[in-house]
């Protein structure tokens, strides 16, 4: 039976791990594990933007670098661990839009080497992109003088993909409900590990109220249990962030000793120690 910890131990030292904002079923616990487990080295890919469980792990050591389009605790204002590791060269941060980041994961979902993108055309990130390619567009109508400019953005495959989701079957198929873009992402990815509130029973995929809003298990490689595993995020109807508590991380995070405290009471302990 897999569990979180199980999970963070088949995450490599150094992958590229694709993880959800913070309004899209982020894997807290998972985070949590990846920094009892000691992981290091970690190129993190927000999808297309970071937040807590980014933060969480830049300031226990865990990441080389982020790609992303933000990093945002919210209405609870800068990451701050992300902050601090910018300011002091700790971190490489690769800078990137949210249309880019989805047009390459679909690039690498569809099996092609890139696909086109026009709205990033114009802005400074493209200085700072040497593996992004500006053409003239091949199918421009009496284009001739080569003014019809089109960006390509060449595929992205995560090593690790990883979520945390309502529920999961036996099969391995996992509900995502709206959030259909993690499909994107399970499918771009070379592995797909996922926490979810419970298991059910019977298939998801034969359930008409559910089948639309599942991921089949033949994307998903690992599921674990997590309960509340989103928290202190909120997970869709099943509960709400806890917006004192992220205020507080916000507060404590912004120094070394502040943020060494959170971690001893919050993080290295199991879940099951904390409520002990």
């Amino acid at each position: 039976m897999e569990t979180p910890e199980t999970l963070a131990a088949s995450i490599p030292d150094g992958a590229l791990l694709a993880l959800p904002p913070d309004n899209s079923l982020a894997p807290c616990e998972l985070a949590r594990a990846l920094v009892r487990r000691g992981a290091r080295g970690l190129r993190l890919l927000g999808v297309p933007v970071s937040g807590f469980a980014t933060d969480l792990l830049i300031g226990a050591g865990c990441v080389a670098s982020v790609q992303t389009s933000a990093v945002t605790l919210g209405e609870a204002g800068t990451a701050p661990r992300f902050a601090d590791a910018v300011r002091r060269g700790a971190i490489a941060v690769i800078d990137a839009t949210c249309p880019a980041i989805h047009t390459m994961l679909q690039a690498a979902e569809k099996g092609v080497p890139f696909m086109p993108l026009r709205g990033v055309l114009g802005s400074d990130v493209l200085a700072h992109r040497a593996d992004w390619k500006v053409i003239d567009n091949p199918f421009a109508q009496g284009g001739a003088d080569g003014g019809d400019p089109i960006l390509l953005l060449p595929a992205l495959s995560p090593d690790v993909a990883a979520f945390h989701a309502v529920c999961a079957d036996a099969d391995g198929n996992v509900w995502v409900g709206r959030r259909r873009e993690l499909a994107t992402l399970a499918h771009a990815a070379r592995r797909a590990v996922v926490t979810v509130e419970r298991m059910v029973a019977g298939s998801l995929l034969d359930d008409e109220r559910m089948a639309a809003g599942t991921i089949s298990g033949t994307y998903i490689d690992a599921v674990a249990v997590a309960a509340r595993g989103a928290w202190p995020l909120g997970l869709l109807d099943e509960y709400a962030a806890d917006a004192a508590h992220i205020s507080d991380y916000a507060k404590a995070a912004r120094t070394d000793a502040g943020f060494a405290c959170y971690l001893e009471r919050h993080v290295l302990p199991s879940r099951s120690q904390a409520a002990e």
